[in-house]
């Protein structure tokens, strides 16, 4: 009987005791805890390291996309390099020139034109001695006369021709030379680095052209001069003949009479 009434406090003061452990074992591990944080003389003990795998990936990729930016960066300079040095090419000047040579060679025609012989290429010129010698001839001029214009106009036929050969000879003479400017500048074309120089050899080439088409005008303008100075020669003529007609007419006709001769008298 005894025990049982002891029991129920035995077990009470059991389970107050307990709840008093419990809270002097926290009280005594936080204490601990709070020590070890702020004491100056608590060790260092190494520690696990923790891998974070999402932020490594993350950081791979931020450092992939910067290369590949200093990769883009580095192309987008090269291609300006590339294009200063394409500009520096296309402003090159073409190291060939033969304007020298067209200009020395049409000073060579001009000059050979202007020793065109009598008549010259001026217009103030072929009207004053063509009318001198073409169309002044008349019935009322003397042999003499009608002679000296007759042997101008032969004068001038001659030299016409002459100079429409010298100038032919010219422009034949002009082929070689014409042919290895063409070659150099054709060669300096296909060869040119840039726009620059492309375009001045076409330039030049067309210079030579127009070099070439001066010679064929300067010989058609020779050898229509020696034409016109022919036609006009016969045309003339025509007239020329006509007044040696009428200076033959305008003697006395013939009168037969006697001839004396060994100095008879009757017989």
């Amino acid at each position: 009987m005894m025990e049982k009434s002891f029991r129920p406090w035995a077990e009470f003061f059991g389970r107050a005791s307990e709840r008093h452990f419990r809270r002097g074992v926290l009280l005594t591990s936080a204490m601990l805890a709070v020590c070890g944080t702020f004491s100056p003389l608590h060790p260092a003990y190494a520690q696990w390291a923790v891998y974070d795998g999402a932020n490594h990936v993350q950081n791979v990729l931020i450092a992939a996309r910067t290369l590949t930016q200093i990769d883009n960066q580095i192309t987008s300079l090269a291609n300006q390099a590339q294009m200063l040095v394409n500009q520096g090419r296309n402003l090159a000047s073409l190291p060939l020139s033969t304007l020298s040579t067209l200009q020395s060679t049409i000073s060579q025609t001009t000059a050979l034109l202007a020793q065109a012989q009598n008549i010259a290429y001026s217009v103030q010129s072929v009207e004053q001695q063509y009318q001198q010698a073409y169309t002044s001839v008349s019935s009322g001029m003397s042999d003499s006369a009608l002679f000296n214009q007759a042997q101008t106009r032969w004068q001038n036929s001659i030299g016409g021709f002459e100079d429409a050969l010298k100038l032919q000879a010219r422009v034949v003479g002009n082929i070689p030379s014409d042919s290895s400017a063409m070659t150099q500048l054709v060669s300096a074309s296909q060869t040119s680095t840039g726009a620059l120089q492309a375009a001045q050899a076409g330039n030049q080439l067309l210079a030579l052209q127009s070099r070439q088409l001066s010679d064929i005008q300067a010989e058609l303008a020779a050898n229509g001069r020696a034409t016109a100075l022919q036609q006009a020669r016969e045309a003339v003529t025509e007239a020329e003949s006509e007044a040696q007609y009428q200076h033959f007419s305008q003697h006395d006709a013939y009168v037969p009479g006697t001839v004396s001769m060994f100095g008879s008298s009757g017989n």
